[in-house]
């Protein structure tokens, strides 16, 4: 075997490691992504966890599913949590952290979800730069700001943003683009696409 060809095959077992980290890498993380999920709530209870593992985690989700099933669907259930609900934020010392933290959650899953409107906002006149955010205040007048608006600006690859106070005419609604898509964008860096896999960005061979 020459020099060349002992080149070659080295190439093709370094490309094949990557591609298989590729593939490896992601499934590799989600399951220990899960497992480190799943293990942590089973610890809370750890006489019960060394016994039968995973029951503890099951019963929480399950108490939490059915909760959220009362609140949603029989009125008393709603008027409970209601009720606990203002208890918490007029508590003094626990509404600090109930308030903000009922508010974060809020913004992202249930009915009352805020990252609704997906916008493009100028951020940079000279050069021109748009970067993709979600409009989360329409009305600044309350705070001497006429005819501004509040823009949540998320950051790739993390769960953290910005937020930012602009005029009305750097703000553009995104056309084409699901609330979802629009914060998969965003989040991946734009490797993502606006639709489907099929305009993600492909290293050449």
């Amino acid at each position: 075997m020459t020099k060349e060809q002992v080149q070659q095959l080295l190439n093709m077992l370094l490309k094949s490691f990557f591609q298989g980290l590729m593939i490896v890498g992601p499934f590799g993380l989600t399951v220990f992504f899960i497992w480190y999920i799943v293990s942590s709530v089973d610890n809370l209870y750890p006489a019960i966890s060394a016994k039968w593992p995973g029951v503890v985690f099951i019963s929480i989700i399950c108490t939490i599913t059915l909760l959220g099933f009362l609140g949603n669907k029989f009125l008393v259930g709603r008027l409970l949590l209601d009720r606990m609900d203002l208890l918490l934020e007029k508590t003094p010392g626990i509404k600090h952290i109930y308030t903000p933290t009922k508010d974060v959650m809020s913004s992202f899953v249930g009915d009352k979800k805020k990252f609704t409107k997906p916008v493009w906002v100028k951020t940079s006149e000279n050069p021109v730069v748009w970067r993709i955010g979600f409009l989360t205040q329409e009305d600044m007048t309350d705070v001497d700001k006429d005819h501004y608006v509040a823009v949540y600006l998320p950051h790739s690859y993390a769960i953290s943003g910005w937020v930012i106070i602009t005029e009305e005419k750097n703000v553009k609604e995104v056309q084409g683009m699901s609330a979802a898509a629009a914060m998969k964008f965003a989040v991946s860096g734009g490797v993502a696409g606006f639709h489907s896999d099929k305009t993600v960005f492909k290293a050449p061979e």
